[in-house]
């Protein structure tokens, strides 16, 4: 989808900005791999490189305006840029541009490249206007695959397949990336130690379906048989299973959660709780099920932390279905939660159904169950303080008079210094709470790796701490 244009070689300058998921930013560290393979220098301003990159979203509503919003932004600055000196080649890539790449073109005409889901790899021959074959599949990157980094150097995601084959009636992942497709054993294998190698203490493993790895292989328990030989990566100490479902959490893969590299953690979406909501959403576990599904995991996998993710104002969601959603939310007391309005999506099943549920209404029944959960996460917290936890520092703090300073408990007489911030084993990256690691005294030492802290205070989602000496 790229215009015939041929970038001057002087241009090599690059801005990447990533929107939307986990997965997205693995393609995006992707094409900044290729591009720097290539002599290109990645810069982190928009306003200063020669050529802009948007790897979009395109899942639901409030991901396409932020999309778009960003494509509109982007040619101001192109017209700006115009008017001082030469404008930048603007690239907009990725689910958005695969899920409307027949009228996009004509919408922005602005834009000078349009790259999809299947061409991650193409990233030079479309900025250069070279000719390409395009990929016939969705783009899954494999150990070989150039990769420039964009977490702190202590974590790494590590994509493990592609797309997905549930059939999800408010989904529109399915027909953006297609099929479920799996990454081979022994490619992921490789990247994990790589990622060693770079430094990387903690591996989150992600997917649109985690718990379906190795299926399409003709795999047994792939995903279980996968957390037993990456326990045995030399150098990572933790080991984090994210976006798996409920319905495939099976013993072999709790048993395999047990091994002291594998942080007890698991994300799974239940989406709902009442039945014929459910059935219309295309998912089959309710409250009831769930429940015991939690129970279960909770017997096999003392402390562990469960995040679910929950849809309000789905079509039929009425008082009383909302009255259920709120009990199961109150009874299964996750420790992370996340809650979204429902978005209905063309192509989907469920589009059919209608918007029957007033949009201030999905708001009003969000902003419920989220301070609900904020109650629930609270306690959940509360039972940390005076505990020693591992934390993997992700951003060292400035360890002298300038740094900031806030209370680590409610009691403190003086206030001390913020000397990192981190996360625990039960901290997920980007979306659950994080540890703010404080010292009263200044000269401290540079945090790294993984710390021992006391936890001296919790609040609604975040934990205060001090350094075990």
């Amino acid at each position: 989808m790229a215009k015939t244009r041929q970038h001057p070689s002087r241009k090599k300058t690059v801005a990447l900005v990533s929107f939307g998921c986990a997965k997205n930013l693995v393609d995006s560290e992707v094409m900044l791999g290729y591009l720097a393979q290539a002599g290109y220098i990645v810069l982190p301003d928009p306003g200063r490189a020669d050529i802009v990159i948007l790897n979009t979203c395109g899942f639901i509503r409030p991901a396409r305006e932020e999309a778009e919003s960003a494509i509109r932004d982007a040619l101001r600055l192109k017209r700006t840029r115009r008017r001082r000196c030469r404008a930048p080649l603007l690239v907009v890539a990725g689910c958005y541009v695969e899920r409307y790449k027949d009228t996009l073109p004509r919408d922005y005409p602005g834009v000078d490249v349009w790259l999809d889901v299947k061409d991650f790899d193409k990233i030079i021959q479309a900025i250069e206007g070279r000719p390409f074959r395009p990929g016939r599949r969705t783009f899954l990157c494999s150990h070989t695959t150039p990769r420039l980094l964009s977490t702190p150097r202590s974590w790494a995601y590590l994509k493990i397949s592609e797309g997905c084959s549930h059939r999800c009636s408010f989904c529109a992942i399915p027909f953006i990336k297609g099929p479920y497709r799996s990454r081979p054993m022994a490619s992921i294998l490789r990247e994990a130690w790589a990622l060693s190698i770079l430094g990387a203490k903690e591996i989150n493993l992600i997917s649109q379906d985690s718990t379906a790895f190795g299926r399409d292989l003709g795999m047994r328990d792939g995903l279980a048989r996968l957390l037993e030989k990456l326990a045995g990566v030399p150098g990572v100490r933790w080991i984090r299973v994210l976006y798996g479902y409920p319905e495939e959490v099976g013993g072999r893969l709790l048993g395999a959660m047990t091994d002291a590299k594998v942080c007890p953690y698991l994300d799974i979406p239940f989406q709902h709780a009442d039945p014929a909501l459910l059935r219309r959403m295309g998912r089959s576990m309710d409250d009831r099920r769930a429940l015991r599904l939690i129970e279960r995991i909770r017997r096999q996998l003392p402390g562990v932390a469960l995040r679910t993710s929950l849809i309000v104002g789905f079509p039929g969601e009425g008082r009383r279905e909302f009255a259920r959603l709120k009990r199961f939310v109150r009874e299964a007391s996750f420790d992370h939660l996340g809650i979204f309005p429902y978005s209905p999506e063309e192509g989907t099943r469920a589009f059919s159904l209608g918007d029957s549920v007033p949009e201030d209404v999905k708001l009003g029944r969000q902003r419920e169950i989220m301070a609900m959960q904020a109650e629930i996460s609270r306690a959940i917290n509360r039972k940390y303080v005076g505990s020693s936890q591992e934390v993997l520092i992700e951003s060292p703090g400035r360890a002298d008079a300038s740094a900031p300073t806030v209370p680590p408990t409610s009691s403190a007489r003086t206030p001390s210094t913020i000397a990192g911030t981190g996360r625990t084993r039960f901290q997920a990256p980007e979306v659950d709470g994080i540890v703010l690691v404080h010292d009263g005294r200044f000269g401290l030492r540079p945090l790294a790796g993984i710390e021992e802290v006391e936890i001296t205070a919790a609040d609604g989602y975040d934990l205060h701490g001090k350094i075990v000496r």
